[in-house]
């Protein structure tokens, strides 16, 4: 379960680029903490930002770049709190796109599977110096792992929660953010929630949160959301949702009743948010098809299917048998294949396996939970995904649901991407636009900015990104890559930042 033992060695960074002095001039400066937006000019200098005035208030000092950015937003960089390239930077560092829809800092290791060793692991990506910076959760999945092995399709006992404890606690010691589960999973599936109480504990105890992909996101949903806040109560700990949906239709218009429970546990003292990608759909192993996770049962196969609102909902991923059938539904496969379509999830499985997208959410309550406060921007994807949230989803949020839809201002769609993740993993210097936090800025065109990746081709970059800054050095300009490299590991505030 380690990320570090099946990554190939990272590329090297070349030469670093030192930040650069520049006054940004004219533009539209929207600081990330819900304010409302101002005509401001913006001096960074020493990766850090210096000065945030009224337009031709700041005198540059010599030598300073003016860069004149009328008719653009200036924003804080995104922060993609549940991100999936783990070991997807090791050959592509510069995360195209990432960048392209203006992430500047990134966090892995979410829904239980995160590298382990952590602080091996921070600083391999020290070492790659990627475009982006780079954080981690410890994994429920991987410590049970490390614990029980092969041996994980049960509860554990005392000792092996013991030894899962001293994994947790050296996660966090070494700069992991919190503790992630992924309960819907193999790993996590036996797992109880007395367990997951006494990890969740000792992650509390080094400031982390919980972060958790429920044990269910359809039929039980709100037990699942009822167990997460329990987790949370019982363990002293902050809680946060992942991707937060009503995963089909069995549960379409759940919406308000999470966010209802949510609340009701904030006014307890729980303090508990949610992430959300913008899309109508979500992406895992075809496993995840049968609840019971037994993919070699007809009947557990069927009733995922009849679940999920039929196969012509499911289309099929990362099927390196045959890509030439990634792409398609279910149903289509099964008729170009002459099988049912349970014979064909049958078949994909024994010939190695696949991913899926299921398309089984409804708009509305995608909508519903968009327009929450306790709800914060997130792909789930990352460099090299399928699905399109992993490079579209912070500029969707931004044109799709801000500028054409309205159902979030300019402010929000920015603050819920930036200061809001920020808070979350206790990261005072990032998220906002303010005089001395590091200089992680996205500028973007208003009119332009939207997502250009679908289901059919997951991998184009958002448009309307102008110029993206990492600590002071620009790795985003002219619609492609500068091909700096200031990224670095961050770890945790309060542990060792030096790597």
């Amino acid at each position: 379960m380690s990320a570090l033992a099946s990554a190939p060695a990272p590329v090297r960074a070349a030469a670093q680029e030192a930040p650069r002095q520049v006054l940004f001039t004219g533009g539209l400066v929207v600081d990330g903490t819900g304010s409302p937006r101002r005509h401001a000019d913006v001096l960074i200098g020493g990766g850090r930002i210096s000065e945030i005035g009224p337009p031709g208030s700041i005198e540059a000092p010599p030598g300073t770049e003016i860069r004149d950015v009328s008719g653009l937003v200036v924003a804080p960089g995104f922060i993609d709190i549940h991100n999936h390239s783990t070991d997807r930077m090791w050959d592509r560092p510069l995360a195209t796109t990432q960048i392209a829809q203006g992430i500047t800092t990134l966090i892995v290791g979410a829904d239980g599977s995160s590298p382990f060793p952590i602080d091996e692991y921070l600083v391999r990506i020290d070492t790659l110096a990627p475009t982006v910076n780079v954080g981690t959760y410890v994994g429920h999945g991987t410590v049970r792992w490390g614990a029980m092995q092969e041996d994980y399709s049960r509860p554990a006992t005392a000792l092996e929660i013991a030894h899962m404890a001293r994994l947790v606690e050296r996660g966090m010691m070494h700069g992991a953010f919190g503790f992630s589960s992924g309960l819907e999973y193999s790993m996590g599936l036996h797992s109880t929630t007395e367990e997951l109480i006494a990890l969740a504990k000792v992650a509390a105890e080094h400031g982390g949160h919980y972060a958790t992909h429920m044990r269910d996101e359809e039929e039980n949903l709100l037990e699942a959301v009822d167990e997460a806040l329990a987790i949370g109560e019982a363990a002293g700990i902050a809680v946060h949702i992942s991707h937060v949906k009503a995963g089909n239709a069995s549960v379409w218009g759940a919406a308000p009743e999470v966010l209802r429970r949510m609340e009701a546990a904030r006014e307890r003292g729980l303090d508990v948010t949610a992430d959300q990608y913008p899309y109508a759909a979500w992406q895992s192993g075809l496993s995840i098809i049968a609840r019971s996770r037994a993919i070699d049962n007809p009947d557990s196969v069927a009733a995922g299917i009849e679940a999920a609102g039929g196969p012509g909902r499911l289309q099929i991923v990362a099927f390196n048998q045959e890509p030439s059938l990634n792409g398609l539904r279910l149903d289509e496969i099964a008729r170009r294949k002459e099988m049912t379509p349970v014979e064909t999830v049958l078949w994909t499985n024994e010939s190695g396996g696949a991913g899926v997208i299921g398309h089984t959410m409804s708009d509305e309550d995608v909508e519903t939970f968009m327009q929450s406060p306790l709800v914060m921007t997130a792909s789930d994807g990352g460099v090299g995904t399928a699905h399109p949230r992993g490079a579209g989803a912070f500029a969707r949020v931004l044109g799709l649901y801000a500028r054409e839809k309205g159902l979030l201002t300019l402010e929000r769609a920015v603050q819920r991407g930036t200061s809001q993740p920020a808070r979350r993993l206790g990261l005072t210097d990032r998220g906002t636009l303010r005089e001395g936090a590091i200089a992680d800025m996205a500028i973007f065109d208003w009119a332009g900015i939207i997502d250009r990746s679908t289901f059919d081709s997951g991998l184009r970059p958002a448009e309307g990104m102008v110029s993206v800054w990492v600590s002071g050095v620009e790795v985003w300009s002219g619609g492609e890559p500068t091909g700096a490299r200031p990224g670095r590991a961050l770890r945790r505030p309060g542990t060792d930042q030096s790597g």
